[in-house]
């Protein structure tokens, strides 16, 4: 299946997660021993009820295989997944099937050396660690518990010890965002495979906090693009797509052809949003497109995944670049960017609007 559309001229199908998606979030618990100002879930120290058991679980591992292949590789989040005491079995019980995984724990005294060896030994292909300041002052601040910063150092060392490969993930707000060179800074002197901004999402505790201006943003967004070219990870946005808009604006000015663009590795996640490769399971068994779109379209206890992914009237929609409205719709990048779908939805109630961080006028044709 081809489509002609946008500045990709023909879109590939992979573009369209119509099949299943690259990746799920699964949030295994809503538990969690730090209190973030800007958490999705709003964790709590204790379980929420009516968390998804063991068994089911992998009940519903085994209706993966009804994506076919390949299958979806699934991100084990929370709360905190190590606060499920079942959590190995778990892990287990994906290598059985196939399906592969990571990680996303807290860091906390339940986060030791030890544990990430297992994890190595149990199969997961990578975990995520957070570090949302270059200090123990900026960090722990945004943490909420004292001594996280040292921990997460600890933690960074200790994953490299054992040959886990880590994602850090970075918090972007008008607050943190004068301090991301130093926090490079300070990944530079570690092991990490890919640093990845988040660019906040106004939901949850995250409410508390400000957004950057879009100016702001496209200014950063330009600065990341010029030091992913020298870094010595991969430096990746989250629910900032117009990132692959700057980054493409700039080989199209250096003169590559968009054929030349559409073959590069950046191309990797073109299409890559809310809904479009991504879903997300939350620890009652809620659908949703991802974890910062908090409208969920059924229940796994209720309805096999593949069916809510494939065919529920949200994720189709939001699979569809034509759909988007205002400048979003009508933009030339919208194949290989799409706007933050959960963004739209946070600021104007619809997740088919268009993305209020992107400053972008899109070159309408008459």
């Amino acid at each position: 299946m081809t489509t002609t559309h946008g500045i990709g001229a023909v879109r590939p199908e992979n573009w369209a997660y119509d099949r299943a998606p690259m990746i799920v979030y699964w949030e295994l618990t809503n538990a969690c021993g730090l209190a973030c100002r800007h958490c999705r879930a709003t964790a709590m120290p204790d379980p929420a009820p009516g968390e998804l058991t063991l068994a089911e679980v992998e009940h519903h591992l085994d209706s993966f295989s009804a994506f076919g292949e390949p299958q979806p590789h699934i991100v084990f989040t929370g709360g905190d997944p190590l606060r499920r005491g079942d959590l190995r079995d778990i892990l287990h019980a994906a290598a059985r099937r196939g399906i592969g995984v990571s990680l996303a724990p807290a860091v906390t005294p339940l986060l030791t050396r030890e544990r990430m060896a297992e994890f190595a030994e149990d199969g997961v292909q990578a975990i995520s660690l957070s570090l949302d300041g270059s200090s123990a002052e900026l960090h722990d601040g945004l943490r909420g518990v004292p001594g996280t910063f040292d921990a997460t150092m600890e933690a960074l060392d200790a994953a490299a010890e054992v040959g886990l490969p880590v994602q850090v993930n970075t918090l972007v707000t008008d607050v943190t965002a004068d301090d991301l060179p130093a926090v490079y800074d300070v990944l530079r002197s570690k092991t990490l495979q890919r640093w990845s901004l988040f660019f906040l999402i106004s939901m949850g505790r995250g409410s508390q906090l400000n957004e950057l201006a879009p100016g702001k943003a496209e200014q950063l967004m330009g600065w990341l693009g010029r030091l992913g070219r020298e870094a010595p990870f991969q430096v990746k946005t989250t629910e900032a797509m117009q990132y692959r808009r700057i980054a493409a604006q700039a080989m199209l000015k250096a003169g590559k052809t968009r054929d030349q663009i559409e073959a590069s590795p950046m191309a990797r996640g073109f299409g890559v949003r809310d809904g479009n490769g991504i879903v997300f399971i939350s620890h009652q068994g809620d659908v949703l497109p991802s974890g910062f779109l908090p409208t969920a379209v059924g229940n796994i206890r209720d309805t096999p995944l593949v069916d809510l992914y494939r065919d529920a009237p949200l994720m189709r929609s939001l699979r569809d670049p034509s759909a988007f409205k205002g400048r979003c719709g009508v933009c030339e990048f919208n194949l290989w960017c799409g706007g933050s779908r959960a963004r739209a939805y946070a600021w104007t109630g619809d997740p088919l609007e268009s993305d209020p961080l992107c400053p972008y006028q899109p070159k309408v044709s008459a």
